[in-house]
């Protein structure tokens, strides 16, 4: 909310909220009931121009421009060789961790989580899933298209039990500046509904 309120574009937000990381860390529960339950943060951030992905682990953080095609997040790190911005100490406190040898190729969901991240677009979880998904409209996508495939419960997207999805938007970013942005939200905590 910060990196909108403080940015007129997707990399002035990215700064934004790095730095605000940087200074003050992360934290906070995931549930009401469960106060020991908490995880690291992924953002999507775009603007009319330009679009980034932004994955972080404690004060750590990597950045991915996007650059075209589809991309998603969802519940695991999911930037791997292409990092287009970065915490400054962030190869070296995996070096110091034993987790990067530092002579391989550096792959920041790799290194920073347990995620096989040869796997992450073939296994039936939710990153996978909305990445098929998105890649089946790819060139395609409305925001009719978009708001389906945010309702789809088979996929997990739409989550339901235990953990719900508690909101889904859909933002339409024309690049033409004449044009207006439109920006849907759901009322409920179930897009489907």
């Amino acid at each position: 909310r910060l990196g909108l309120e403080r940015a007129d574009t997707a990399e002035k937000a990215l700064s934004v909220i790095v730095d605000l990381l940087e200074k003050y860390g992360q934290g906070g529960n995931c549930m009401e009931s469960n106060m020991a339950f908490t995880y690291h943060n992924s953002f999507l951030i775009a603007d009319r121009k330009e679009a980034w992905v932004l994955e972080t682990s404690g004060k750590y953080w990597a950045a991915e421009k996007v650059e075209g095609g589809v991309r998603n997040i969802s519940n695991q790190l999911s930037i791997t060789t292409k990092i287009d911005r970065e915490h400054p100490e962030l190869k070296e406190y995996a070096k110091s961790n034993g987790w990067w040898d530092g002579e391989k190729e550096f792959d920041f969901a790799a290194t920073y989580s347990y995620v096989n991240t040869a796997r992450m677009t073939t296994s039936g979880g939710r990153y996978c899933e909305g990445y098929k998904l998105l890649n089946k409209h790819k060139g395609s996508i409305t925001p009719e298209i978009m708001m389906e495939i945010l309702r789809d419960k088979e996929s997990g997207i739409n989550m339901e039990g235990g953990f719900m999805t508690t909101g889904s938007m859909v933002s339409v970013l024309p690049q033409q500046p004449n044009l207006p942005c439109i920006h849907f939200f759901t009322g409920t905590p179930d897009p489907a509904r």
